[in-house]
Order: C-alpha cells, then sequence, then structure tokens
C-alpha cells in the first residue's frame, strides 16, 4: 500500500510540472517595448524588445519614456506616468489604466486600443484611425487631447466626442445636488421632498491647444516611422 502511494504521488507531481509550462503558455502576449527610458516594468527596468503581458504595471521616472507597439497601434508614456495593461475579454482590444501622469495612443483603426480614468473609458471612434492622449491632472480632473481623428469618451453609458485639433479639461463634480423644495400645502397638507441622487458628473472645458500642438505633432511623426527603418 506505501508503495503504490508513493507512486500515485510521483505521478501527480509529474503530471502538474508537465502540465506547468502548458499553462503558463496559454496567456498570450500584448506586444513590445520599441523605445524606453527610465522605465519599468513592475521594478524591473525595461528594455527595448521587451515584451508585454495582460496585468503588466508600466511606469516611467521624471524624463522618462517609454512606447510600446500592438499590431499596428502604439501605447506612450511620457514623463513620471504609470498605467496597467489588459485585454477584454470580448475582443483583441487593449485596455490600459492610467493611474498618473501623460498616455496617449495610436490607432490604425483595426488594432484598437482604450485608456481608463477616473472620467470614464477614451478609444478612437469605431473604425477610425485616432491619435490621442490624456494627462491626469488630479484625482478628479484630466486634459483629453484628440490629435488626429475622433475619439469617443464613455461614462455611465454616455459618449462624448472629442474631435482632431480639440482638447477638453474634464473634471468630475462630486457635489451632492440640493434637495428638490416642494412647494408649500394647501389646506394643512404636508410638503413633500424627494431626495436627488448623489451621482457624478462631468464638466467639460476647453482648452487651447497651443504649444501642445506642436509637441503632438513630434510625437505623431515619431509615432509614425517605422521602427526598422528610423528617420
Amino acid at each position: 500500500m506505501r508503495v503504490l502511494s508513493r507512486s500515485c504521488l510521483i505521478a501527480f507531481l509529474i503530471a502538474g510540472l508537465l502540465n506547468f509550462p502548458a499553462f503558463a503558455a496559454n496567456e498570450a502576449p500584448l506586444g513590445l517595448v520599441t523605445q524606453a527610458q527610465s522605465a519599468q516594468i513592475g521594478n524591473t527596468k525595461v528594455e527595448i524588445g521587451t515584451t508585454i503581458f495582460p496585468g503588466d504595471i508600466l511606469a516611467t521616472d521624471v524624463g522618462g519614456t517609454l512606447r510600446l507597439k500592438f499590431g499596428a497601434s502604439q501605447l506612450y508614456l511620457l514623463s513620471a506616468s504609470s498605467a496597467s495593461l489588459a485585454q477584454t475579454a470580448t475582443s483583441n482590444m487593449v485596455h490600459a489604466m492610467v493611474s498618473r501622469g501623460t498616455v496617449g495612443f495610436s490607432s490604425t483603426g483595426n488594432d484598437q486600443i482604450e485608456l481608463e480614468i477616473p472620467e470614464g473609458v477614451l478609444r478612437a471612434a469605431k473604425g477610425e484611425p485616432a491619435y490621442g492622449q490624456v494627462t491626469i491632472i488630479g484625482p478628479q480632473e484630466v486634459v483629453i487631447s484628440a490629435y488626429r481623428g475622433t475619439l469617443v469618451l464613455e461614462y455611465d453609458g454616455e459618449f462624448r466626442s472629442i474631435p482632431a485639433g480639440k482638447s477638453y479639461r474634464v473634471t468630475m463634480d462630486l457635489e451632492p445636488s440640493a434637495d428638490p423644495q416642494a412647494p408649500a400645502g394647501v389646506g394643512g397638507s404636508v410638503p413633500s421632498t424627494k431626495k436627488a441622487l448623489n451621482t457624478p458628473t462631468l464638466v467639460w472645458a476647453l482648452v487651447a491647444v497651443g504649444a501642445a500642438g506642436g509637441v503632438a505633432y513630434v510625437i505623431w511623426d515619431v509615432l509614425s516611422e517605422s521602427s526598422s527603418s528610423p528617420k
């Protein structure tokens, strides 16, 4: 009996070792790093050619940059920025949750990328090539810029388009709405009140692109050039 138990245990361990590489291989890579300076994945320094997987947390130091390629689309992080990556369950869209700094993307319309920020989820309009970025200003404030193509921000089931060449400062209004006052009752009737739902709303303010437009053009030029034949 002891020999039989030991044999079963050995067989179980061998089977586990054989299945481990297959299990690890099931997680397909998202893309790879094409440019890196003072950047990390978790606590590990990033090098050009590093493979990126779902769940990776990307970050750049002050003065750092990071550029990733996902198929024909690209994602970049500017100085002092951070984002975590995932892949949507219903499609091949790359999902980047932005936590700080400036993060942007360029999409050909085929390989899509979306950015999640506290104010919603930003992506290119369906089927359109686009290039845009977000800059986290504070916990409830962000600047969204569309440099090429139309971007769409989805928040609480509503959609707002940002046309090319426009930048908006978007702020979450967390102040609770005042309770509506019912008119005074007649003949001794008791006034009634209804408590309004405290649902955050987004406040949009158009901001001038100005010098940022020139910077955006340079970034777009870099993102558009082939990594195999740089200018």
